[in-house]
């Protein structure tokens, strides 16, 4: 198995490069595009259908838009909504990341959680150019940046979309954007094919893992499958979710049809 270990200059260049990016050291592979256009753009819709074990539980959607400028950047808005669930275990969480597209890096992440009883609220600022990052919930707080391009639960999301995925590769990312969740791994598992609302679709297998709890927290074996194709749409999510259980997202409607 391949391990690409990614951090540094070399990141940088990626970043700002934005190309199929991190490529494994193999014989005669051609050099990437230098600006290759990013797989997804405002407009962007994913629609799911989420399961609790067999149960149809609830919905859940993915969005792109353009955000505001913040502190002079352009940005582009991720919004991840889940919620359903089942008696005495209902969750109703949205996730929002800002991000600047080039280079790709979060400039502001915020949590808003109901799980299973359990609300909890976290705003982050994130100042990649002066390194560190300040809380605005609770009594607020600082820390230091472990990256000049810090990454959030939800724009690694995104970010892994731009990457060649090939099976067999495995990236570890200092990227997020707290240290305590550092390294993040992703794992390009397999090739297959799967059948969810929205069709059947090939995809690429990728485990991600945080060093933290939630989705893709360790412990949970979360997969998720990309369309092998250059879209790189996300046609289903899975993982074990604390106090909850098995968790599915499965593509409801694809994000390049257009809606009746």
């Amino acid at each position: 198995m391949r391990t690409l270990k990614v951090a540094g200059f070399a990141v940088t260049i990626l970043l700002l490069a934005l190309t199929p990016m991190v490529q494994p050291d193999r014989a005669g592979a051609q050099e990437p595009e230098t600006r290759r256009a990013l797989p997804f753009a405002p407009g962007e819709i994913h629609e799911f259908e989420v399961r609790f074990g067999v149960i149809r539980a609830g919905r859940a959607k993915l969005e792109v838009s353009n955000g505001e400028r913040i502190r002079g950047h352009e940005t582009l808005r991720f919004d991840m909504n889940l919620a359903g669930g089942i008696p005495l275990a209902r969750v109703d969480n949205t996730m929002s990341s800002w991000v600047q597209p080039r280079p790709f890096r979060s400039l502001r992440f915020v949590q808003d959680l109901y799980e299973v009883g359990t609300e909890r609220y976290r705003e982050f600022n994130i100042y990649p150019d002066s390194g560190f990052v300040r809380w605005e919930h609770g009594e607020g707080g600082e820390e230091v940046l472990p990256s000049d391009m810090p990454l959030d639960d939800v724009s690694f999301l995104f970010f892994a979309r731009t990457l060649p995925l090939e099976v067999g590769d495995r990236y570890e990312l200092p990227h997020y954007f707290r240290d305590s969740g550092n390294p993040v791994i992703l794992e390009v598992l397999r090739k297959d094919e799967v059948r969810v609302p929205a069709g059947t679709y090939k995809t690429v297998v990728v485990r991600p893992t945080f060093q933290t709890s939630g989705l893709f927290g360790e412990g949970g074996e979360a997969e998720v499958h990309f369309s092998d194709d250059r879209s790189r749409i996300l046609v289903k999510i899975s993982s074990r979710v604390s106090r909850v259980g098995s968790l599915t997202l499965n593509l409801a409607r694809d994000p390049r049809i257009p809606a009746n």
